[in-house]
C-alpha cells in the first residue's frame, strides 16, 4: 500500500539539511531502485523556482510499504529525522487516483 510521509522542518533547517542530504537521498534512491518510490521532494519556503537558498519548510514522500508501521519505522530512521531537521513527521495511508 502507498503511504504519505509529510515532514515539517524546524526553523532555519537549511544547514542541517545540507549536511545530511547525501544520506537522505541515498535512502530515497534505494526506495526508487526497489520500485517503491512514487514521488519525493522538499517544500520551499518561498514561491520561486530558485528557492534553495531560502530554505525549506518540509518534505513530502509517497512510497509503498507493507504496512503503516513499516512506513513509520522507515520515516523515523530518516537521516533528516535523526539529525533534527524535522520538527514533526506525519505518516498516513495514501490512495493514488490520478494519474492512472
Amino acid at each position: 500500500m502507498l503511504y504519505l510521509i509529510y515532514a515539517e522542518d524546524v526553523i532555519d533547517s537549511l544547514p542541517l539539511r545540507l549536511a545530511n542530504r547525501p544520506a537522505h537521498l541515498a535512502r530515497l534512491r534505494h526506495l526508487q531502485e526497489e520500485g517503491r518510490l512514487i514521488l519525493a521532494g522538499p517544500c520551499p519556503v518561498i514561491d520561486s523556482e530558485s528557492s534553495a537558498d531560502a530554505g525549506f519548510s518540509g518534505s513530502v514522500i509517497v512510497a509503498e510499504f507493507v504496512s503503516l508501521d513499516a512506513a513509520r519505522d522507515w520515516a523515523n530512521q530518516d537521516p533528516y529525522v535523526l539529525a533534527g531537521v524535522y520538527a514533526k513527521v506525519s505518516v498516513k495511508p495514501f490512495k493514488k487516483v490520478l494519474p492512472a
